[in-house]
């Protein structure tokens, strides 16, 4: 497990470019967590709905770190790298093999989601670069829309059982 506060210190520290590498680095991560996530909601046999979910994120995900990359090749002419682990890719794997009922798979999905869009949201905040402050400002959004589809799931979940 690694500190989420000294990764938002690292990125604290970070140029534009760099950012931007961590980001798409960041965006794959998270689609292999969330295909992993519905691989293993699959094999328990979880629901479908469920399933969806986590393969839609994983795609989204994968859709956002393609598209960055081309505008990072564009820019930069090269391809982008990071060694900072993504926030949005908190160790919630351990926890979900653990998990046998899908409210505890959502609720650390969502925890990890808001956990990454809190940090972002803070970086935007410590930043005095411009550049920065917006891509950390979409960064937060791009994680706030993840926690709010995982939520919306959750809920219909509980009401359901209600």
């Amino acid at each position: 497990m690694y500190d989420v506060h000294e990764v938002v210190e690292a990125l604290s520290k970070l140029s534009y470019r760099d950012v931007l590498a961590y980001w798409i680095e960041g965006e794959r991560e998270e689609a292999k967590f969330y295909r992993e996530l519905a691989r293993r909601a699959r094999d328990l046999g979880l629901g479908e709905e469920l399933v969806k979910t986590f393969e839609k994120l994983a795609q989204d995900s994968l859709n956002h770190a393609t598209e960055l990359e081309v505008e990072f090749r564009k820019t930069y002419g090269d391809v982008p790298r990071s060694s900072l682990p993504p926030l949005e890719v908190l160790p919630v794997l351990d926890e979900f093999e653990r998990a046998d009922q899908l409210e505890e798979i959502l609720k650390a999905a969502m925890e990890s989601e808001m956990i990454a869009h809190e940090s972002y949201r803070l970086l935007a905040e410590k930043v005095d670069d411009e550049r920065l402050k917006v891509l950390y400002s979409k960064l937060a959004e791009v994680e706030r829309g993840h926690y709010e589809l995982l939520r919306r799931r959750y809920e219909e979940l509980v009401k359901g059982r209600g």
